[in-house]
Order: C-alpha cells, then structure tokens, then sequence
C-alpha cells in the first residue's frame, strides 16, 4: 500500500492488466464466470427461505464448486490460491464469480460460497442451516479515490480521518457513494474529523456506485468505492480519478467461506469443500495472500484474514 504522501511520481495504473486477469480466470473451471462484471446488488438472489435444491445428483467427490462474489476473483485473488490448491490437493475446481452467491448456493450448485461477512444474504443462509459457520479469509479493498490534483493533499495518508478533516477544511468536493456500507464508513469518518460543516462540499444526491464515480470525476471530486469495482469501472469509462488513500484498515472489508451444509443441500461436497477451505485457512496460504496484487493497482496487497477465527479451528501448519 502507497505510504509516502509526497511520492507522486509512481507509475500509472494499467488498467489492461486488470481486466486481463480477470478474464483469464475462466479458464479456472468448468463453470463461465458469471456477473464478473456486475456488483453484488445488481442481480436479484434467491430469497425464498424455504429454497432447497432438488437435484439428486451425487457429490463429485474429484471436484470443489466455489462461488464467490466478483471482487475476489477479478482482484486476482482465488484464481491464485485455487491454483496452489488445485496443484497440492489433486481436485479440480470450478469457480464462479456471481453477485447471486447465495441463490446458487441454495439451488445446489456450489460446495463452497465466499462473500463479504456483511452480505446482506450471508446471515439467513446460515440461520436456516443452509452453511456451516462463516470462517473469515481476507479482506478487500476499497479506496478513497480523488482528482489526480488532489487539492486537500490527501495523497499517500495512512489515516483516512485524517484525510477526510483535510477534504473538509480545504472545501474539496466530495460526492457519496450513496451504498449502505460506504455511507455508514462516511459517517465514521464525519465524526472522526469533528463533524465539520456539510454546506458547500458534500453533495449526497443519492447517486449509487458507478453514477457516484461518474458524478465526482465530472465534480473533481473525492468518493470512496471498493478498488476492484474501482479499476474495472476507470478501464471503461475513463475516470479523471486516482486511488489516494488505501493504507488504513477501516478500509478494508472482511470475506468469510462458507461450507454448504450436505444435510440441507444435495449433491454437495462437503469434504472438497473443509478441504478447499482448510487450505484457505493454513499459515502458507494465508502469508501467499499477502503477495497477492490488485491488477492494475501493483503496489495494493491483499490483507489475510485467517486469525480472526477461533483459534481452535484453524490449521496448525
């Protein structure tokens, strides 16, 4: 992560590498990845709760179906680690990028579903006995994006509060990414920078996601959004904005994998699944995320997220 605020010589973002890697990973599994280029709201999930999956096929014991919301995958992240996986274990597995995890889930058609800890699907999955508890992995990213300018000298901070006081104090525009989880984080910050003055610099016109960026680039202004969403969004539309702060935790968000339960849904490889998981989990693994890079942002790692877990579950080695 960018810890030098004066460093504004680094190279560019290329953003071809991004959607390169992201493409590639097709070639993962069986299964096309579905909704890489969608975010997590824009396809309906399944909410019946009583949804249960009537295939009778039996469990493929030689493969693990993984279905994961995209940001993981088009971040580069579980094409890496299943290819370790893929290599030590001797399973093939199929993955899926969706913004339906849990709808696939409950039809029956994944061993193993990762998403955000927040997914707003995450919890009545598991309430209704459809997954084993959520075992956190890692984290994402999100960035507090703004015009390369950046007329509050925001660039490089390691604290965002401290960049969202110098937005504040210098009157930079600053337009909300109106989704829950980013307005609640803006709260955060608002309070942590004194509760300044709203009037004149912060516009809230309701405007969600890629209508959000749009907006603050047309203003030459700051928005925050996840970095993959971010860099996938640039490489299309051309943002005038840059990443500017990704270095404090409160910017990153965690994932959990959740084993679908075999008793609930049929056709499941429930021990693929703890295999692909525990495997996720393990010290080599969780340190091999710390090497992973963002495509098209080469200087962002992914943060592990194994040790949050009770400590009794997770590997020895």
């Amino acid at each position: 992560m960018p810890d030098d605020p004066d460093d504004d010589a680094r190279p560019a973002l290329d953003r071809r590498i991004f959607l390169q890697l992201a493409a590639g990973t097709a070639a993962l599994g069986a299964l096309p990845l579905a909704g890489c280029k969608k975010n997590e709201t824009n396809v309906a999930p399944t909410d019946a709760p009583s949804a249960i999956a009537t295939t009778s096929a039996a469990a493929n014991p030689g493969v693990v179906r993984i279905v994961s919301v995209p940001t993981a995958v088009e971040g580069n992240l579980l094409p890496t680690l299943i290819a370790d996986f893929e290599r030590d274990a001797k399973l093939r597995v199929e993955l899926t990028a969706t913004d339906d995890v849990y709808g696939l889930a409950r039809a029956g058609k994944a061993d193993l579903a990762v998403s955000h800890y927040g997914h707003k699907h995450a919890e009545a999955f598991v309430m209704e006995g459809f997954g084993e508890w959520p075992r956190t992995i890692f984290s994402n990213q999100m960035a507090l994006v703004g015009p390369p300018a950046d007329p509050a000298k925001i660039r490089g901070l390691l604290d965002a509060g401290e960049a969202f006081r110098r937005i504040a104090a210098t009157k930079s525009p600053f337009v909300l990414n109106g989704i829950d989880g980013v307005r609640y984080l803006v709260e955060i910050l608002w309070n942590a920078a004194g509760r300044p003055d709203r009037a004149g610099w912060f516009f809230d016109e309701g405007k969600r996601k890629e209508a959000a960026l749009t907006e603050a680039s047309e203003r030459g202004a700051y928005a925050f959004w996840g970095l993959t969403p971010f860099l996938r969004m640039d490489h299309t539309s051309h943002l005038k904005l840059e990443p500017l702060v990704l270095g404090d935790p409160l910017l990153q968000r965690m994932l959990v994998s959740i084993v679908i339960k075999g008793s609930k849904v049929s056709g499941v490889n429930v021990d693929g699944a703890n295999a692909l998981q525990a495997h996720l989990l393990s010290p080599v693994t969780q340190a091999r995320i710390r090497e992973v890079r963002y495509p098209g942002a080469q200087s962002v790692a992914w943060v592990p997220g194994g040790r949050h877990n009770r400590t009794a579950i997770l590997p020895k080695g």
